[in-house]
C-alpha cells in the first residue's frame, strides 16, 4: 500500500510540473528557486568537474548557467515530459537529457563527477532510494551538491503536514539535522551546509569511502 501512496506523490509531482512547464520560470515556484542558483553553480565550478548531471533539471535553468561559460559535460534528468521539452529548446545540444525518475537514473554506474539536485529533493517520497541511486552513477570521488526548501521547525511541520495531503507533489521538507543523517545513512559524508535565505539551504556530501 505504501508503495501506491508514493507512485502518487510522484505521479502528482508529474501532473503538476507537465501543466506549470511553460510557465514555471516566471511562476512563485520559478521565482523561489532563483537566489538557490548562485550558490549551487559556484559549488560545481569550485569542483571543475569533467561531467555534471542534473536530477530533476526542470527546464534547465542549472544547465543553461553552467553552459554559459564553462565547457562541462552537461546531462539532465526530469520526470517531466514538457519540462525536458523546455530544457531541449533552452539547451539545444549544450546538453544530454533524458525524461526519467530520479529513483532509477539512466545512466551507468561511476558516470559523474558532479550530481546536482536543486529544488527538486522535497519531492521524492523515496528519499534514500533516489540517494542510493546518485551514489551509484557518481564517481568514487564524485560530489553531491542538494539545494532545497526549508522552514523554522513549527513552519516546517504544518507544511510537512500539509504535503500529505495536497496533490502538488510535494513529499517533504527537511531540517538541517535531517538532511545531513538521510545523506550519512545513504553511505555520504555531508559538509558545507548553507542556509542561502531563511527558506532554502545548499549541502555538498562526499560519498563515503
Amino acid at each position: 500500500m505504501e508503495g501506491n501512496n508514493k507512485n502518487i506523490f510522484k505521479e502528482n509531482s508529474k501532473i503538476n510540473f507537465n501543466r506549470t512547464a511553460e510557465v514555471y520560470d516566471e511562476s512563485s515556484d520559478g521565482k523561489f528557486v532563483a537566489p538557490m542558483y548562485e550558490e549551487i553553480v559556484s559549488r560545481v565550478i569550485s569542483a571543475n568537474p569533467k561531467k555534471i548531471l542534473d536530477v530533476g533539471c526542470g527546464t534547465g535553468n542549472v544547465l543553461i548557467k553552467l553552459s554559459a561559460n564553462y565547457k562541462f559535460g552537461l546531462y539532465g534528468v526530469d520526470i517531466s515530459e514538457n519540462m525536458i521539452k523546455i530544457a531541449k529548446k533552452n539547451l539545444g545540444d549544450k546538453a544530454e537529457l533524458k525524461v526519467g525518475d530520479s529513483e532509477y537514473i539512466p545512466w551507468e554506474d561511476n558516470s559523474f563527477d558532479v550530481i546536482v539536485c536543486n529544488a527538486s529533493f522535497h519531492h521524492y517520497p523515496s528519499p534514500e532510494k533516489v540517494l542510493l541511486e546518485m551514489k551509484r552513477v557518481l564517481k568514487n570521488s564524485g560530489l553531491l551538491i542538494i539545494g532545497d526548501p526549508t522552514a523554522p521547525v513549527i513552519c516546517r511541520q504544518f507544511i510537512n503536514l500539509y504535503c500529505k495531503t495536497s496533490n502538488n507533489g510535494d513529499y517533504k521538507i527537511y531540517s538541517e539535522k535531517e538532511i545531513k543523517a538521510l545523506l550519512v545513512k545513504c553511505g555520504f559524508e555531508p559538509f558545507d551546509f548553507k542556509k542561502i535565505n531563511y527558506k532554502s539551504f545548499a549541502i555538498s556530501a562526499k560519498v563515503r569511502k
